[in-house]
């Protein structure tokens, strides 16, 4: 139910749920157990959502010294904590060590599953966001586009977020690139797929809504930015708590072109 809300956009009742959730595992299985450790995990993401770096970097570093301890360095939640990892330094704007943690997740999972696993590739997603940051643009496309010849096998399974996620992350790519127009339809196909799977209100969705302003600004379209920029921090506004990063860089951008 945590993770559920925390899906939904519903942080309160996601945190709630998890320290439920956690206490109830300390209880069942021991602060050691892999169950623990995957609520702290949990517990990890949801504050890297709400901006609350240190708190989620404190429980990863948690979570990855119980599960080595308990199940070694080959256990499959140590891949999954690296790739956390480095999404946490990413948001942070620590590139080189979010690069290392995200290696690491690529070559751990890899070892285990393979090449062309669907885990594999959401991994790979995730370094390239962070090598886009290092000026690695070369890479980072080679790895969205492998990303999306995974996901898109009939054998893959449903993996829609995955594809809206690596979507936007090639249209921030080709926008780096000032491929303005193929910038605008990859945004546009991801932000379709979002509001597809989570609705029009959602955190995810209000991202790339974001995102779309910054390319609409770019390319002259000062109304069209505007909108975007509003439409995206009334969804911010609403889902993230007041000192969130994310909320913080909308509404600046927004007052700077507009003067509001």
């Amino acid at each position: 139910m945590g993770n559920f809300y925390r899906l939904a956009g519903r942080y309160r009742e996601a945190e709630a749920n998890l320290k439920l959730a956690l206490a109830a595992a300390r209880r069942a299985f021991g602060h050691q157990a892999f169950e623990t450790c995957r609520v702290l995990n949990d517990q990890a993401v949801l504050f890297k959502y709400t901006g609350r770096f240190d708190e989620a970097r404190a429980l990863y570093r948690q979570a990855l010294k119980l599960t080595v301890a308990t199940h070694g360095r080959d256990h499959s939640s140590v891949a999954t904590i690296y790739h956390n990892l480095g999404g946490l330094d990413h948001a942070r704007g620590a590139y080189a060590r979010a690069e290392r943690y995200a290696r690491q997740a690529v070559q751990h999972r890899m070892r285990r599953l393979g090449p062309e696993h669907p885990e594999v590739a959401a991994d790979n997603v995730a370094l390239g966001a962070i090598l886009m940051e290092r000026n690695q643009q070369s890479e980072a496309e080679s790895l969205y586009k492998k990303a999306l010849r995974t996901f898109r096998r009939k054998d893959a399974g449903p993996h829609n977020y995955d594809i809206a996620v690596t979507l936007n992350n090639l249209a921030a790519l080709y926008h780096t690139r000032g491929e303005f127009a193929r910038a605008a339809r990859f945004y546009k196909r991801a932000l379709a797929m979002k509001k597809k799977l989570f609705g029009p209100r959602h955190v995810d969705v209000a991202l790339t809504l974001n995102n779309l302003a910054v390319l609409a600004k770019a390319r002259g379209q000062r109304n069209t930015a505007a909108t975007l920029y509003k439409e995206a921090l009334a969804i911010f506004t609403a889902t993230l708590p007041p000192q969130h990063p994310m909320l913080i860089a909308c509404r600046k951008n927004f007052v700077k072109l507009t003067g509001a």
